[in-house]
């Protein structure tokens, strides 16, 4: 896992292309264009009745249908291009966000959110194909901790925006922002241009079948994705319902300080990414992932959450991006689509997974504060599984490239 360091001595390649900005901001669009509708679809579908099964069937039917999207989403960018994908995947976003205006039923607005998750499971693997191939390969830590920071700005403000168009305006009006936001990540993304990856030489083997949907060489950093994105699945889950266990009006203030410390560090682990090593970032972030949750599950004052927030911030920041450039780093440029859909569905997975174990867990324990503290053992796991192989390929396979 050392790094060579060649490219020190070299003038490094521009980040800041129009390309890199251009599919920042359409990836910037589209998340905020979702993140609105997390808080106010399912209080619009419990305003028309929906049970709380519904409410709760209004988050898993949507992760299930972008989860079974994603590896055929990554398939299809490595034949089909990548912009050509990426546009079906946002006209579905939009045309489906329009639709929910129409849907006075609450099974109609399912059948919704299921089209919506598809949408969703080819924009986002193709957004994140497509600033793989953009970003140098030098400065891949670095690029995609800056283009991260679009889905950071998403998730801080834009369900709060969402709220309040909702109780000012209604939900109709939620949903006609959305859809503009939707219609304009569409339109910018027609401006992106780069030059494509490098096609499959005719000698080289056919793939397997699983192969074509599944990135062989994802697999381990998808694997410590899970981890990471189940605790994830029961902090976004759960935290309201642990605020009213602990005696915390405001639990407003975790997702405001975490978002905050997520701006902060990812740029700087990007970069130490690149001139380190993904050592150097999955180690400590970890080791901050794992104080924050034991901090969330100790938290009995708007003080001590930000505290805890803080610490979750700077782990969460940390492990995302750098996963991510190193899922691509290990993938043949070729392979880039099957790597994103392979990556950003353990993402899923372990967002969905989240919500289900641990909510098992925290009705079996009957206390939330111990689910997290119990979470905090998947973080000892990825530490474990990748100290593993991390000592496995210093000591067997010493290599100049970010590879294992």
């Amino acid at each position: 896992m050392a790094y060579s360091q060649a490219a020190d001595n070299k003038k490094q390649k521009p980040l800041w292309t129009k390309a890199f900005l251009i599919t920042a901001l359409s990836n910037l669009l589209l998340f905020f264009s979702f993140q609105m509708l997390i808080p106010t679809i399912p209080a619009h579908v419990s305003q028309l009745g929906g049970s709380d099964l519904q409410v709760g069937l209004v988050i898993g039917i949507f992760t299930i249908s972008s989860l079974i999207t994603r590896p055929f989403a990554g398939k299809a960018l490595d034949l089909l291009g990548r912009k050509h994908v990426l546009l079906v995947g946002l006209a579905i976003c939009a045309l489906s966000i329009a639709g929910y205006s129409y849907m006075a039923a609450v099974a109609l607005i399912l059948a919704a959110r299921f089209v919506h998750g598809i949408g969703w499971g080819i924009s986002t693997t193709s957004l994140g194909t497509v600033i793989a191939d953009i970003i140098p390969s030098e400065r891949r830590g670095e690029g995609m901790g800056y283009y991260g920071l679009s889905n950071t700005f998403a998730m801080a403000l834009a369900p709060l925006t969402g709220l309040w168009v909702m109780q000012n305006f209604g939900f109709p009006r939620v949903l006609l922002l959305s859809t503009l936001l939707a219609l304009l990540s569409i339109f910018s993304s027609l401006f992106i241009t780069y030059s494509k990856p490098l096609p499959l030489e005719k000698s080289a083997p056919k793939p397997k079948f699983m192969d074509l949907l599944w990135e062989r060489t994802a697999l381990l950093p998808s694997a410590l994705l899970l981890c990471t994105a189940i605790c994830y699945g029961g902090i976004v889950t759960f935290i309201t319902l642990f605020g009213h266990e602990a005696g915390i009006s405001n639990v407003g203030w975790f997702f405001l300080c975490n978002a905050s410390m997520v701006l902060i560090v990812r740029p700087v682990t990007g970069i130490l990414f690149d001139r380190k090593g993904p050592q150097w970032v999955l180690f400590p972030g970890a080791l901050f992932t794992i104080v924050g949750l034991l901090l969330l599950s100790y938290a009995h004052s708007e003080t001590s959450l930000a505290i805890a927030a803080l610490c979750y911030g700077v782990g969460f920041g940390s492990l995302q991006p750098a996963l991510q450039a190193w899922t691509i780093a290990r993938a043949a440029p070729n392979r880039r689509g099957a790597a994103s859909g392979t990556f950003f569905s353990a993402n899923d997975l372990g967002i969905g997974l989240g919500a289900m174990l641990l909510g098992a867990l925290a009705t079996f324990s009957g206390s939330y504060a111990l689910m997290y503290r119990i979470s905090s053992l998947l973080i000892v796991v990825f530490v474990l599984i990748y100290g593993w192989c991390f000592w496995q390929a210093k000591r067997h396979i010493p290599m100049a490239k970010p590879t294992t």
